[in-house]
């Protein structure tokens, strides 16, 4: 069992925790030293702003009736397996595409905590210029962002070839 961790790109499932870790950390300090929709300024055109989202990424179906948890969550634990199997399937050579997975391993993750524990997602990362704002996030969907950019980088570096 050792060696399929050792032997895998499963053997990246630390960076996964270590993620995971950052990212619950870092939404327990909001709700803990936040009120709903206060907001931090940091720098101009960033702040730190708790909301609650109910939805998926931009919002999208946050205003539905519920059933969206489920769905999302649904959703997020097949990819999740769906990574697992991908990351037991990486050589040991490769390292782009097995971090690029534990990367959104840890953000599908950490939302689904969120949305089992909470009924929603915890966002607080807002980028705004003047008045327009992003959609606020976290650092799961941050690591999910990164770890697909990781992949499509991949993917046009080796031009649909396997990283060997």
């Amino acid at each position: 069992m050792l060696n399929v961790f050792k032997h895998s790109g499963l053997r990246w499932l630390w960076l996964t925790l270590l993620m995971l870790v950052i990212d619950q950390a870092s939404k327990q300090w909001v709700i803990a030293s936040m009120d709903l929709y206060e907001s931090i300024s940091i720098i101009p055109m960033f702040s730190i702003t708790y909301v609650q989202n109910h939805g998926a990424a931009f919002s999208f179906l946050s205003t539905e009736g519920g059933w969206q948890r489920w769905f999302f969550t649904a959703i997020a634990l097949v990819v999740s397996v769906l990574i697992l199997y991908w990351l037991k399937q990486c050589k040991v050579k490769q390292k782009l595409v097995p971090a690029a997975f534990a990367l959104v391993l840890s953000g599908a993750l950490g939302n689904v905590y969120d949305r089992l524990h909470y009924g929603y997602v915890i966002d607080f990362l807002d980028v705004y210029y003047q008045q327009w704002h992003w959609p606020t996030f976290n650092i799961a969907d941050s690591a999910i962002f990164v770890g697909a950019v990781l992949l499509i980088f991949d993917a046009l570096r080796n031009n649909g070839m396997k990283d060997e």
